[in-house]
């Protein structure tokens, strides 16, 4: 989400006013937002595994198995990558901004409080609604885009470049590594079939083999006790949720799971050093741009579709598989980054536009409002539904959700400046409680 500019003098710091914030911003965010749910819908509504292995759960033949290959080519990575990308041009905004008023070194303070009030969010968010949580990294990899504020366009994405070719890279060792993992795995299993004693060392392997095959296939004890665990009372679905929750909080801060949203965070700073964000550059400018991010995108998410389905999800293989991932979502994601701004620039679907600016001025309630629908219609405290559809049916209900978003958001910002979460986090970050009704004139401006 897009952080609130700064005015100097730094006692009198507010907010970002309406008439300030950049359309084409709260454009992506709010279009990022809208495809992050048709993203995330499937972790709602199928056990874990499901969401990179349709063999799991959910069905992976006809309609089930097109589904899942178009949402690998077109869209996996590429709304988080959006998003993420607006994060950190949003950072860079409010940094700047401040700055550029006289603000002086008092914005780091607001800009860390900011920050860490996002972390007690994201927290609450993951163990109380929802596993899935993006606020906790977002606010985690926040503390050190500060200090990365100066470097230049070049640097910014040399270094966003680099996290590309290392994840890349560690796609492939992954592939040797479980490689290696299985073959002595199943040098123990020989052993143990003609009654040999095993080793410590060879009963660690067969243990860590089973575990790695738990992720990406789960049996069916799995995901049974999964799907009970969600199907139950609330307290049921925090425990299991709690686990899962721990698992991705307890990854190290240099993690590559960090990586694949920080790079868009230094590539998003680095667009709006460039004044790309703003839609300021030529239509010739973001033609080129979606065109080679298309050209080079999609044919590398369409082959690692096509070679995961051809291996059948087999744990070995599916990294060597998938380990393109990265260059093609990057690539496809400044495409589409090109595509918006192009429409934004030119004024076509200002109807939409103007709606999707409106969803993503109010990102954070409606990604928290996205958690707090689907838990009840899957969970068990709600309508019970999870593991009861199929992957393609799961999807039927997202446009629903778009829908609401699309209309509730620019009604709400006719009378109030903020969206109720974004209010209650303004308000802890500048320390001071703000005014939430908004001036008829000046948001029907904004709108």
């Amino acid at each position: 989400m897009e952080a609130p500019t700064a005015a100097a003098p730094a006692a009198t710091v507010q907010p970002v006013a309406a008439t300030e914030r950049i359309q084409a911003v709260d454009v992506l965010r709010g279009f990022a937002l809208l495809g992050i749910l048709w993203m995330n819908i499937v972790s709602f509504a199928l056990p874990e595994a499901a969401y990179f292995n349709p063999r799991v759960a959910g069905g992976d033949t006809g309609w089930n198995l097109w589904v899942w290959q178009f949402t690998y080519v077109f869209l996996d990575g590429r709304m988080r990558g959006i998003f993420s990308l607006v994060f950190g041009a949003g950072a860079l905004l409010l940094i700047t901004r401040a700055e550029e008023r006289g603000a002086g070194a008092s914005i780091a303070d607001i800009y860390y409080r900011r920050i860490l009030w996002l972390l007690l969010f994201g927290v609450l968010h993951a163990y109380l609604i929802w596993y899935g949580d993006i606020l906790y990294p977002y606010a985690l990899l926040g503390l050190i885009l500060y200090p990365m504020r100066k470097l230049s366009v070049r640097a910014l994405l040399i270094v966003a470049g680099v996290q590309v070719v290392l994840l890349t890279g560690m796609g492939v060792g992954d592939s040797f590594r479980l490689r290696e993992m299985r073959e002595k795995a199943t040098k123990a299993d020989q052993a143990a079939a003609r009654g040999e004693k095993l080793t410590g060392e060879q009963e660690e392997a067969q243990k860590e083999w089973k575990d790695e095959l738990k992720k990406i296939f789960p049996g069916p004890e799995e995901i049974k006790k999964e799907t009970d665990a969600y199907r139950g009372g609330w307290v049921s679905a925090m425990k299991q949720r709690a686990k899962t929750v721990w698992r991705w909080h307890a990854l190290p801060y240099y993690f590559p799971f960090f990586w694949d949203m920080l790079m868009m965070m230094l590539i998003g700073m680095a667009l709006v050093k460039a004044r790309v964000l703003g839609a300021e550059r030529s239509y010739r400018f973001y033609g080129w741009m979606a065109a080679i991010g298309l050209a080079a995108g999609l044919p590398v998410n369409a082959f690692g579709a096509w070679k995961s389905v051809q291996v059948g999800f087999e744990p070995v293989a599916l990294p060597l598989a998938m380990a393109t991932y990265q260059i093609g979502r990057v690539a496809s994601t400044l495409a589409y980054v090109a595509l918006l701004l192009m429409i934004v620039k030119s004024g076509a679907l200002g109807w939409l536009t103007r709606r999707l600016a409106a969803v993503g001025q109010t990102a954070f309630s409606n990604y928290i409002s996205h958690s707090a629908i689907c838990t009840l219609i899957f969970y068990g405290f709600g309508l019970g539904m999870f593991g009861k559809l199929e992957r393609y049916q799961v999807y039927a209900i997202v446009p629903a959700i778009w829908v609401f978003n699309l209309a509730v958001s620019p009604v709400w910002l006719r009378h109030f400046r903020f969206g109720p979460l974004e209010w209650c986090w303004r308000s802890l970050t500048y320390w001071k409680r703000q005014p939430m009704r908004a001036d008829e004139a000046s948001a029907r401006a904004a709108l």
